[in-house]
Parts: C-alpha cells; structure tokens; sequence
C-alpha cells in the first residue's frame, strides 16, 4: 500500500536525505538501508544512513558499510544531518519507538518521513508510506520501490543487488519461512541477474562465526535449553553471567531461537536473555500459533505472526514463568 504517492516527486531533483532504521539493525534493516542509499546516490542525492547502535559483525562486508554512522560515536554530526535533510527515510519499523535514542529526532525533523516497510499496525507518522504486512522482508519492498513504482529496475547494480539480496535472506531464514512466495524467487532471480554473488552472501553471513560464539552456541544447547513437551515449546534462558562468560557481542545470538525451533515436533520456540537494563525476548513459531499476540499482550512488543519479539523489566525467571503460564491459553494451536 502507498501513501503519500504525490510526494515522490522530491525525488526528481537531489535532495539531502537521511535513511534511518530501528535499533540493533539485523540484516534487513542494514540491507535495505544500503540497497536504498546505493540507489539514492546514483541518482545524484546527498544521502547518509544513520542508525542508533551497533550491528552484527557479520554484516560488516556490506557495500556501504564503512559510511553508516552510528549515532551515538557521533551525536553531533548525525544531529545536524537530521535537522538539515529534506527527507528522512524509516526503514524495516513502522513505530518511531523503535528507532530508541533517535525517536525524538526523527519526530522534530523538519524534513519528511517516508516509511517502507512490512511490519503489523504501522503508526500514522509519514508522509509517504509504502507498506505491506505480506512482504517477506523490507529489502523486498526497497526492490519494488524502486523497480516499479519509480520504475527504475534497470538501475539496480551490484552492490544495491547485494544488499537488497542480504536483507531478503536473512529475514526468510535463507527462503524457507511461508514468506517466501514465488514472487520473492523472481526478485532473488533478478538481484542474482543484476550482480548479487548469492554463495558469497551466505558464506559472509552464515559462516563467519567465531570460536567464542560456537562455545556460546554450544553451552546454550548443553545447558540453557528447556523442553516443555505437553505444550510442543521450546526455550532458552540466557541469563547475563552467561553473556559474560562468553564475551557475548551484538549478533551472537542471532539464530539461537531456530534451533529451538529445529526440535521435531516443536511449534513454539523462545530465546529469553538479560541484557541487563531489559529482559529481551523472541518468539519463533510454526502454522498459527501467533508470536504477535503473545509479544504484544504479555511481553510490550509486536511483529509477524511466526516471528515476534519483546521486553520486559522483570528479572530473568520471572519472564520464563510467565510465559510458561501463558501457553495453556494457546494449547490448542500448539498441540493440534
């Protein structure tokens, strides 16, 4: 769905334009970020990515990368960036919360806010927004922003190929979540097409762990994974002692919740970690079974209906015992 449609022609002669996406960038929020700034450049605009915090090491081979700018390594720059662009991009989050320090920013920016992205209830902030709740991924949405409703498919390159190509990966599981239609392949056959060396963005991604990560990984499966059979859910807790004793960085969890998922027989699979300030949680589900729902009535978050995530202040067992209560609610969907 796009509104706002008569914006677009900003477009039509260089504009200074900040893209921003949602706290703790995974690779579709970086990936359609760069796909998006490649393209903008091409055309001649004067565009930066800003983003909030760091991002998974495993993302750092992206086209682009060395030019984001992490607001909080440089809040006086970024500042001024916001209160001189013309338009203000929120890409892969459809809430301003979830851009964290830069919510405020964004919301008193003179300039507009244009929305792309796929996520459920988006608010009524923008000025132009391009959403669809069906998208696989908002690297999706960057291709067919720019392929059909600005009709400008020959342009993709490379590197925006790349980049759109990372996002979509990424966010379908490598293309086996129900969100990969054949729709999703033509755009895959495309990038593919226009330079994306797809073996190369699965090598990056998917195997450049490090040995302190696969000690993680490993010690989570040994001692950290709880199966609650009479309801088809598994779990894991990651308590903070566990974070440091592993040296834990932005991204090394990242995944952890499919193995649980992996389980014959499980529908339901849950990563509960302390961060600290939050308990932070995602869901992962399979068929009906809404992760959304659940993040959004018992844990203050939101998202897809197989993959959802939330928060919360209490501490670590409190959180497992909670949604351990929950499942009850939704034992016929786990167990049918």
């Amino acid at each position: 769905m796009l509104k706002g449609e008569k914006n677009l022609q900003l477009l039509d002669h260089p504009r200074r334009i900040v893209i921003t996406t949602h706290h703790k960038p995974d690779g579709d929020a970086l990936g359609s970020s760069l796909g998006l700034y490649h393209w903008l450049k091409k055309h001649g605009h004067d565009v930066e990515v800003v983003v909030s915090s760091d991002f998974p090491t495993f993302l750092d081979w992206m086209p682009g990368r060395e030019d984001v700018l992490i607001y909080p390594q440089q809040p006086e720059k970024c500042q001024t960036l916001f209160e001189r662009a013309d338009i203000l991009f929120c890409l892969d989050y459809s809430a301003l919360s979830r851009a964290n320090i830069l919510e405020e920013i964004i919301a008193q920016a003179n300039g507009q806010k244009w929305m792309i992205d796929h996520h459920l209830d988006p608010e009524d902030f923008a000025d132009l927004s391009y959403w669809d709740a069906k998208a696989a991924a908002t690297a999706q949405l960057v291709y067919t922003f720019i392929a059909d409703i600005m009709q400008d498919a020959g342009s993709i390159n490379a590197d925006i190929a790349t980049c759109l190509y990372a996002g979509i990966m990424t966010d379908t599981g490598s293309f086996r979540f129900r969100s990969t239609t054949s729709a999703v392949h033509h755009i895959i056959a495309s990038l593919i097409d226009a330079g994306a060396r797809n073996w190369e963005i699965h090598e990056h991604v998917y195997n450049s762990s490090t040995e302190k990560r696969l000690k993680f990984l490993g010690y989570c499966l040994l001692n950290c994974l709880e199966v609650i059979p009479d309801y088809n859910t598994a779990l894991f807790a990651i308590s903070k002692e566990d974070l440091a004793q592993f040296e834990v960085t932005t991204g090394d969890t990242e995944g952890l919740v499919n193995y649980a998922l992996s389980i014959k027989g499980i529908r339901l699979a849950a990563l509960i970690v302390d961060r600290t300030e939050l308990i932070k949680l995602s869901l992962r589900s399979i068929g009906e079974i809404p992760c959304n729902e659940i993040c959004k009535k018992y844990f203050n978050g939101g998202g897809h209906l197989n993959a959802s995530g939330g928060s919360s202040s209490e501490d670590l067992s409190t959180v497992v015992n909670k949604l351990k209560s929950v499942l009850p609610e939704y034992k016929e969907l786990l167990t049918k």
